[in-house]
Order: C-alpha cells, then structure tokens, then sequence
C-alpha cells in the first residue's frame, strides 16, 4: 500500500510587476488630461454646430450663440452686487465730506475702468492673464501648459473665468464645474467687452478685510482712490487676491512682497513697464494707512457701520431711510434692509456737524448732570434731545448720556415715547382754543379745576397740589408762564376731549397718540397712555415761529445710486399749514412769556443773546422733565428721567429742570458767535391794550397792559369798568365764562 503523499502543496510565485517610470506616468497624465481637453472641446464644438443647424437648442437664451448656457447677463450681476452704502455730511463752509459706510462682510463700491490707473489695469492682466486681450474667454495654451505641468493641480482660468467665478460663488474642483465656466466664459465674451470684463473683474475681486472691490481695497490699504496709486502699489494690491488672508500686505508682508515683485517683472516681460520704471517701484517706500490698520487685520469681522463718526444721527437716518424705503417701495423689512447696508446708495444727510459734535460733546461727557454710575440698583438718569429748524430738518440728535457704543442703539429722543407732562398744553389746549377762537390773549378763565366724575374734589391741582379759587381769575400769559394746570383743562372743558385730541392727531401729527389719550388727563397735563417723543414734539412747536406750518422731520436731502444719476429717495420738503399765521404769531408770544415773565418757568434756561420762547414741562411725581423752547434760529426739546424705572428725579440733587439745564448748555453752544435774531410778527396779528379787569379792550378809563390778538377775532371794547382792577385782574366789567370776544362771530365747525 503506498504512503499517502501529505507535504504541502508548493504555491506558485507570482512574477512582480515591474512600477512604471515616472516619465511615463506623466506621460499618461498628461495623455489623460488632454483627451478629457479634446473632449471636452470637441463637446462645445459639437454642441455649437448643432445648434447653428437648429438640432440642439438646450436652455438656450435667444440672444446667446452658445448652446445650453444660462446666458450670464454681467449687467444684471453688476446691478445687484453688494455695494457698500456711503453717508455724506456737509460742514459749516458747504464742503461734502463722508462721515459713514453702511456694509456688511461686503465692503464693495463700484468704479469706472476709466478712473482705475492704468498701472493698475496693467499689473492685474500681467499677474493673471497674460494673454488676457487676445483669448475669446479661455486661454487654451495656458490651460493645456498647465495640465502638462502641474496636471491640474494649479490654476489656469483667464480673468473672464475668474469673474464667473466670482459672480456665480461656484468653485468647485470638479469637471462639470470646469464645463460650464469655460461655457459661460466663451459666451461672456461674444456679449461684453475687455474693457467691460475687466472693469467688472476689478470691482468683484476680494483683498481681505471685507474689501471688495479695488476701490475699497485702495482706500483700505492706502487711502487713495484706484487713480492715485503709484505703481508698487498697484502691484501690491494685484498680489492680494491670489489668497486674500496669505497675501494682505499688512498681516503678511514679506509674502505679499515677493508677490509683488514677481508682477513688476511680469509687466516689465509684457512691454507695461520700462526697467527703470521697475528699479524705482522697488526702492518705493510704501505707506499703509493707519497703525490701527495691523490689529485691525488680525480678524476679518462682519462689519456694519464703519465710520469715524459714530452718531446717533447716523443711526436715525438708517431708520428713516428703511422706514422711506418700505412707505414708498413697499419692501419688507428685511428688503428694505438690505438695500440700505448693500444697495450701494449714496446718502446726503442732513445734519449740521458743528452742532451734533457740540450735542454729542454735551451728551457724551454728562457736561450738566452728575458724574454717576450705571447700575442696575441704581441706574444713572438719561436724558436725550433733538434739535430742528424751522423748515423741519433735524440738525442735530443726542440719544443717551454717555459715551455711545454700538450701532443702531436707542435714541430715547426719536424712538421711545415718554409722557410729556405740561409741554402738551401748548398743543392741546391753548394753541387750539386761539386758532378756534375759544379764547383770546386775554380772556379770563378761573383757576379752579373742573368736575370729574371720577374724582371727588375738583381736578386738577396745580403744582404743590394748590387748588386755587373759583374767583381767582387768570389769562392765558399768566396761565401759561407758571404752567397752571387748572386753566388747560378748563380750556379743554371748554373745547371738549375730543376736539382737543383730533387737533393733536390730524394738525400736529403726533404719531403716538392712542384713542385713551382723548381724554382729560392727558390733554390737560399729558398723562399720555403711550407718551410722545422728543422728535415729535419739537416738530410740533417748530410751527410757533414759522407761521404755523408743519413740516414732517427729514434727515436727510436726497438719497441717490451708486453713480449718483438716479435719485431714489427725496423726503418731502413742503410743509403744511396746520394753524393760521395769527395763532402762530400769538402762541409765539404767550411762551415768550414763560421766559420773560417773573413767575414763568424757563426763564433760568434762556439762551444768551437770543430772543427766547419756550415751555417746561414735569409729570407727577418729578418721573419725567421736559424742555421745549427756540430761538430765532433753532428748536430743541430736551427730556430727562429714568429709562427703564419709574423713579421720581430728585430735584435738590438734579437741579429743578435737569432737562432744561442741559437745553440751555447745548443751544448757548450753538449759538455762540451767532447775531441776535427775532422773529417778526405777520400782518395778521396786532397788539392792542387790554383792561386787566375784564380782558376786553380798553377803553380810556380802564387800567391796560398789551396782549397780542388777531386781527380776524378781537374783544370787543371794555364799556363798564371803573378803571380799576382787582388783585386777581378779576373781571368787572363782565362775569366768569362770558364770551368777551365779538358777539357776531361764530366759531367754526373742525
């Protein structure tokens, strides 16, 4: 029996490959790389006669000659590239400066190819393209060089590739990618020109730090304009956008450097430059703008308001310009936003900088209130206020004390109603009852508080809680200068709630009300539900020395495109007469009196060497303080109080009107070197004498003082008074409530 073979079984050896070379497998890549070119090419040529014999017509624009492209219309792109917004201001001598940039991460201002210099021009296509002005968008000797070289691991697109790029964010790595930009590069180029391409090429391009576009970048890095770059400059900036972070000149110089240099022999190669004309761009000492320029560049922040001008005005005019934009284009919010941070719109504010810079100044330091913390236990006073003229243009806005940070903060002044306790009777009271003719200069009303039937004793009370007498007879001066709180409401008895409240809604605009506020309490005293805002109460009393035209505030004159031949937004200018000139004139006169008269309570706040008319206000218990006042020139308003706490203002620690101190500290300051202006009363008012006993015109025996009337609605003359007058400046010669005005007048329907 034979043995059973059991040695394991010999396996065979396989033979070793022996590696290719590496000649060949460039050979091969190469090989492989240009088949896919030839390919590819063929494609477009395939696709192109095709379409010329009407076989192949996909996605087709009609206009375009090259099938199955999305014709990229460079236009449209250009149209609604992020372009930074920029905001204008106007100094004392009329010279238009830039006091602002509304941006995004999108820094980007759109610029002419005419204005770039031309070293610039040259240094781009040098670096980048050389062959630039020959190709029809794809440089294919340069692309086939450099899958032979680098088999695609480098770049090899023409500057019309990379513009595609740069419109359309794909940049993928991948050959259907690489397809349809050379496609759309191609097709590029039969509808736009070099100068076209190359002009958009330059405003597209990204030099770190938010800069797009070469405007921005010069300004960033140099603070020039594109036509005042020398020629190492331009070289620098042409260096950048190869790898914006590796190549900022400032983070990483000495790489930006050799970059540079490397463009400056290229364009010496292309005929851009002589020799000598290099050496000296090479011995150039380059200056970047600012030293705060290198902690700057550490981190590319989303930027959104870059300005040396960090205003509250700013801020009101980027709210009043998204709120103009939705009324008038009916874009939502988030539309109307963007077109204010990325539409490229130039602004022409309407600020006055001397004077913002002196409320700012004021507001900023706390020039006349304590220097005190801000916390939460206890919480410092604020104070805001707003400065218009007599054509409703805001000159100038403060919207807290202390040092502003952040953008679009809260201005108090403009976007935080507050009630505003006795300014309101002005408006409410007084200026409606003489343009109604309910009343006149002197027509005698009792200071004593009406009957309420929620309230068990008269109300209201004047200040101190003084009720006053039945007997105790006032006029509308001598009413209004201690700022009685009886006679208002009297008035508004007189008139009713409602009419009171529609003359505060439909003639002065207050925007703020709601229907609660018709009624007494906030008519007589303005314990408003809401409150009102400093914005809207000085745009009121602008009307009592203009001749009783409103005009709806406006901060800015105009607002163009980015080329400044299209205007997009205007504010309307034209004011509206909202009382007559006579009630104006008069009104003008009784708040005068708060400053002139020895009770009046403005008088400690007037501005020197001005004609002043203002009127104070305090809600219960000492929570708010207002001033509103004017001078010839300018109105202000000025509150004072709490933000966020209903907490009385101590007055021995304050000052008895903090509101009106700091009025009076920023209109001197405006007013200093300013001449003496008045105002000039119109034709249809006059002054007559009164007799202080009856308030009617005095006759030659009665004991007189001067009042202003119009001339349309004046008492009739005095006939039974014995020439003297009571203490009270009572009424002899006729009973509490009489009508002391023309029997045959009637008053009219509102």
């Amino acid at each position: 029996m034979s043995k059973e073979n059991t040695a394991p079984a010999k396996k065979k050896r396989r033979k070793k490959k022996k590696p290719m070379s590496r000649g060949l497998t460039a050979f091969l890549t190469a090989f492989l790389m240009l088949f896919m070119i030839g390919v590819l090419t063929a494609g477009i040529i395939v696709l192109d006669i095709f379409t010329d014999v009407g076989l192949l017509n996909i996605g087709r624009n009609p206009d375009d000659e090259i099938a199955g492209v999305d014709y990229i219309d460079l236009n449209n792109y250009i149209a609604n590239q992020s372009q930074t917004t920029i905001i204008y201001g106007y100094t004392a001598d009329n010279e238009e400066v830039e006091i602002a940039r509304l941006h995004g991460a999108e820094n980007r201002e759109w610029v002419d190819l005419e204005e770039v210099c031309q070293d610039l021009q040259d240094a781009v296509v040098a670096l980048e393209d050389k062959r630039f002005p020959e190709h029809k968008g794809v440089d294919w000797i340069r692309t086939i060089g450099v899958v032979v070289k680098y088999s695609f691991s480098q770049g090899g697109s023409t500057l019309t590739q990379q513009l595609i790029k740069n419109l359309t964010g794909e940049n993928e790595g991948t050959f259907v990618r690489k397809y349809k930009e050379i496609k759309n590069a191609l097709a590029l180029e039969r509808h736009f020109d070099k100068d076209e391409i190359l002009e958009a090429y330059l405003n597209t391009i990204y030099l770190d730090m938010g800069c797009y576009g070469i405007k921005t970048g010069a300004e960033y890095y140099f603070n020039k304009s594109v036509s005042e770059l020398t020629l190492m400059e331009s070289a620098i900036l042409a260096s950048i956008t190869k790898a914006p972070r590796g190549f900022n000149p400032i983070v990483n110089y000495e790489d930006n450097r050799e970059r540079a240099t490397t463009c400056l022999y290229y364009m010496l190669e292309e005929g851009y430059i002589t020799q000598e004309e290099l050496d000296a761009a090479l011995e150039e000492e380059v200056v970047f703008y600012g030293e705060n320029r290198r902690e700057e560049a550490v981190t590319d922040e989303d930027l959104v308001v870059e300005t040396e001008y960090n205003s509250y005005y700013v801020d009101l005019v980027i709210e009043q310009l998204i709120d103009d934009l939705r009324e008038q284009y009916g874009y939502s919010e988030s539309e109307a936003f963007r077109k204010v941070y990325y539409g490229g719109l130039r602004v022409y504010a309407a600020l006055d900088m001397s004077i913002q810079d002196e409320i700012e100044y004021v507001y900023e330091n706390r020039i006349t209130f304590p220097k005190e913390e801000d916390t939460e236990e206890n919480p410092a006073i604020q104070s805001s206020m707003v400065i218009l003229d007599y054509e409703g243009r805001i000159v100038a806005t403060a919207g807290r004390l202390g040092k502003k940070v952040g953008d679009r903060t809260l201005n108090i002044g403009t976007s935080s109603p507050r009630q505003p306790g006795s300014c309101i009777k002005p408006l409410s009271a007084y200026a409606p009852a003489i343009e109604l003719n309910y009343c006149t200069w002197s027509t005698y009303i009792p200071n004593y508080g009406i009957s309420l039937k929620s309230e068990a004793k008269p109300w209201p009370t004047n200040y101190g809680g003084v009720t006053g007498s039945i007997d105790d007879l006032k006029n509308l001066p001598q009413a209004i200068a201690p700022s009685l709180n009886t006679i208002p409401a009297r008035i508004i008895e007189m008139m009713t709630p409602t009419r009171s409240f529609s003359f505060l809604r439909d003639r002065f605009h207050l925007s703020d009300l709601v229907e609660g506020d018709a009624d007494y309490a906030p008519l007589a005293i303005g314990a408003m539900n809401y409150g009102l805002t400093c914005l809207d109460m000085a745009a009121a009393y602008v009307t009592f020395g203009n001749g009783g035209v409103y005009y709806k505030p406006w901060c800015y004159y105009k607002v163009t495109n980015a080329a400044g031949d299209e205007v997009i937004l205007e504010p309307n200018r034209e004011g509206e007469q909202v009382i007559s000139s006579g009630t104006a004139d008069v009104m003008l006169q009784l708040l005068k009196c708060v400053i002139t008269y020895p009770n009046g309570t403005g008088g400690a706040y007037a501005v020197q060497g001005q004609e002043n008319w203002a009127k104070s206000g305090t809600t219960s218990d000492n929570k708010d303080k207002w001033f509103c006042g004017g001078t010839g020139y300018y109105v202000g308003c000025a509150w004072t109080g709490f933000e966020k706490v209903q907490k009385a203002i101590n007055t021995s620690y304050y000052g008895q009107n903090p509101a009106g101190k700091v009025y009076k500290e920023v209109m001197n300051r405006i007013h200093d070197g300013l001449e003496y202006k008045g105002f000039e009363m119109g034709d249809e008012v006059v002054r007559r004498t009164y007799c202080t006993a009856t308030g009617l015109l005095a006759n030659a025996d009665c004991s007189g003082a001067t009042g202003w009337y119009k001339v349309d609605h004046l008492p009739r003359v005095c006939s039974g008074c014995s020439g003297e007058s009571t203490p009270s400046g009572g009424n002899q010669g006729g009973q509490p409530g009489e009508d002391v005005t023309d029997p045959n007048y009637e008053i009219p329907e509102f």
